[in-house]
């Protein structure tokens, strides 16, 4: 009887990068955007999650301003998505809400997020279940707001970068 080869584990998955931030107004919500386009670059996706009202396009607002894309970056809800095509030679901002969609990247295959990957980057609200088959690298953002008081700006924000490409990325930039 032969002997077993000995099993080789698959490349362990890296571990996530974390930070966490107190945002405390629409106006550092947008700054947090601008500051995270800075780490971003083509074929980057961002996942944002958080209560309707937490801030997500607020903060993709921030996004594409830091990345200098064309057109006013508002709730792509009722369209689905909308492309910002770049006003320099950085890359397009396509901007996905899906908030309205129930299934997952099948559902969204029609968008060809997978074709725009590449050389954009992604930002999907509402996107968890739906699009994490896209890549294994990706940023996922998390934003908590006190529920039942719309009065109170306050947000907690958490992201936490996925996979190979976001090992190295220093997080805490985000918090400067």
């Amino acid at each position: 009887m032969e002997a077993a080869a000995p099993h080789t584990p698959a490349e362990p998955t890296p571990p996530a990068n974390s930070v966490e931030l107190t945002v405390t107004s629409p106006e550092q919500m947008r700054e947090l955007g601008r500051r995270l386009a800075k780490l971003l670059r083509a074929g980057d996706l961002v996942l944002l999650s958080g209560e309707l009202g937490a801030g997500k396009t607020t903060l993709t607002r921030g996004l594409g301003e830091g990345l200098g894309v064309r057109g006013a970056v508002t709730s792509p809800t009722f369209v689905i998505a909308r492309v910002h095509p770049s006003l320099g030679d950085g890359p397009p901002l396509v901007h996905v809400d899906a908030y309205r969609l129930s299934g997952g990247l099948d559902e969204m295959e029609d968008l060809d997020l997978d074709v725009s990957l590449p050389e954009s980057v992604i930002v999907v609200e509402w996107g968890e279940g739906k699009v994490e088959e896209l890549t294994e690298d990706r940023l996922q953002v998390v934003i908590h707001r006190a529920v039942g008081d719309t009065s109170d700006e306050v947000r907690r924000v958490t992201a936490t970068g996925l996979g190979t490409r976001w090992t190295a990325t220093d997080l805490t930039v985000l918090s400067a």
